[in-house]
């Protein structure tokens, strides 16, 4: 049995190539169905006064319209606990297609609906029916797609690739909160009330039928297809989601409480900014708009650079950079706003351009806690639980805490009890930056073997002849020393897989030798 040289050439440019391009339209899809999610939030949110008068008129007018917001994150959990077994066990793609496609018409059936002037009550009553609908969808939507491109992303490249997923979250948000500025600048306050509120819902119908297309023409992704290829998933998907609760306590409640800092600090911050500046600050409705625009283009600007940076240093070490920041900078930043126009504009864009890093590692960090198995519902129900009990009631606590005592700066102690929640976590958080998701495994935690195995290279050099047995979480550090021979040898079967990099073609004469492993190992 005779050793081979890995080389970078060793992989035929064919295969590359179209590895390459299955990558594009993995993170294409998976963007534009989040962004499409976003989008309706983002609409929502900021034509809320324009849905009380058109479809809860009279005394239950905010009552109605937050009940939409309310029932919309109250649904999320449940459609987490649907989605993500059925997508544990029948593959990520299918309920992704579904997913996009509940989420695109709920929207745009709420740009025709009848008002209450039109039908009575049945108008109030439908609309609440769609967000239901919108909520249910969601909570199988965001874990699915964050799952589906950390499975599709290369190990050493996830953070960069998973950044885009919220890359395009930001983006819908911002596009909806934009079309409705645009509509409010060009039609008078009588057109947008009567039928100009109608538009950015219709808008959500093309943006939706892309990324159905899209998903329709993706493949399963390879990390899903290995396991169902060796029968490594079985059973129906409550089976998966039985498997889960009984087995994987610890990264659910890891996951649950940097979910909780996460969103009490994204729905403190980013979702209760524009009635913060308005109602407590008094700013003007196009001044008020002006600074979320821009500290969100801000923070968008930033998320790719986060994620790249990511896979050099580690997901922790960002993580705790952003959220010490925020504990230190949160007040004084608050305290800017406080000051007019231009200190809300620099005092929001630092805490979003802060904020960056850890919501940029959210599809890379997240679905490496989990094995194959249970990934997509790990994921989905704790982000989902989260998101319903801590971040959809932030808006709420702050504006009541604000109101009942006069304290402007409460938004900034809720932001420093955020960070420092999602300090205590971290601790919990084991790294997996460039850790395979391949397996039935948790990323990142050794088994006894592997243990073994990386103590034996500690002391002596590994060989590596083809063929090789099927081990695919065992990282390699690069500072282990390898021996690559030419010819026979008489070793045991190792018991590490780097099918990956082994090819059947004949290796170059200057192919430059390619070390196993990444180039660095992260801080931990």
């Amino acid at each position: 049995m005779t050793p081979r040289t890995i080389t970078r050439e060793s992989r035929p440019a064919p295969q590359a190539a179209e590895q390459k391009r299955m990558l594009r339209k993995a993170i294409l899809a998976a963007a534009i169905g989040n962004a499409t999610e976003w989008y309706d939030y983002g609409v929502y949110a900021v034509v809320a006064t324009y849905l009380t008068q058109a479809f809860f008129p009279g005394t239950l007018g905010n009552i109605g319209t937050m009940a939409g917001f309310a029932v919309s994150f109250v649904l999320r959990p449940l459609g987490g606990m649907v989605w993500g077994p059925i997508g544990d066990r029948f593959g990520r793609k299918a309920v992704l297609m579904a997913t996009i496609l509940l989420i695109a018409v709920a929207t745009t059936l709420i740009g025709v609906l009848p008002t209450h002037a039109s039908i009575g009550w049945w108008a109030p009553a439908l609309l609440i029916g769609l967000r239901v609908v919108q909520g249910f969808s969601t909570g199988g939507e965001y874990g699915g797609a964050a799952t589906f491109m950390a499975e599709y992303a290369p190990d050493h490249q996830r953070g960069r690739y998973g950044s885009f997923l919220e890359s395009g979250a930001v983006a819908g948000f911002v596009a909806g909160s934009a079309v409705v500025l645009v509509l409010e600048a060009l039609l008078t306050p009588a057109q947008m009330a009567d039928w100009g509120w109608r538009v950015p819902f219709l808008l959500a119908l093309p943006l939706g039928t892309i990324g159905l297309v899209l998903r329709v023409n993706m493949d399963e992704t390879p990390v899903f297809k290995e396991c169902m290829a060796v029968e490594a998933i079985t059973g129906s998907a409550w089976g998966r989601l039985k498997d889960l609760i009984a087995n994987y306590t610890r990264p659910i409640m890891v996951m649950f409480a940097l979910v909780v800092a996460l969103n009490l600090i994204d729905y403190t911050l980013v979702t209760y900014q524009p009635t913060y500046l308005q109602a407590t600050l008094g700013l003007g409705e196009r001044s008020r708009t002006t600074v979320v625009l821009v500290g969100e283009l801000a923070m968008m600007a930033c998320i790719p650079l986060a994620g790249l940076w990511s896979d050099r240093v580690g997901r922790k070490p960002l993580w705790r950079f952003s959220l010490l920041s925020l504990v230190m900078l949160a007040l004084p930043m608050y305290w800017l706003m406080g000051h007019g126009f231009g200190g809300a504009l620099v005092g929001f864009t630092v805490l979003c351009v802060l904020f960056a890093a850890p919501l940029a590692t959210v599809a890379a960090t997240f679905p490496a806690m989990f094995p194959t198995q249970v990934r997509y519902a790990g994921f989905a129900i704790s982000y989902n639980a989260a998101v319903t009990l801590f971040g959809g009631t932030a808006p709420i606590v702050a504006d009541t805490v604000i109101e009942t005592t006069g304290w402007q700066l409460f938004p900034a102690a809720y932001l420093m009890l955020a960070a420092l929640i999602g300090l205590a976590a971290l601790r919990f958080l084991p790294e997996t930056a460039g850790c395979s998701l391949r397996g039935t495994d948790i990323p990142g935690v050794a088994s006894d073997l592997e243990r073994e195995l990386l103590e034996s290279l500690e002391t002596r050099p590994l060989v590596l002849p083809a063929p090789t047995t099927v081990f695919p979480t065992i990282p390699i550090p690069m500072d282990m020393p390898t021996l690559v021979m030419a010819g026979p040898v008489s070793a045991p079967e190792p018991t590490l897989d780097l099918a990956a990099y082994w090819s059947d073609e004949p290796i170059p004469a200057k192919a430059k030798p390619m070390r196993v492993g990444p180039r660095r190992a992260p801080r931990r």
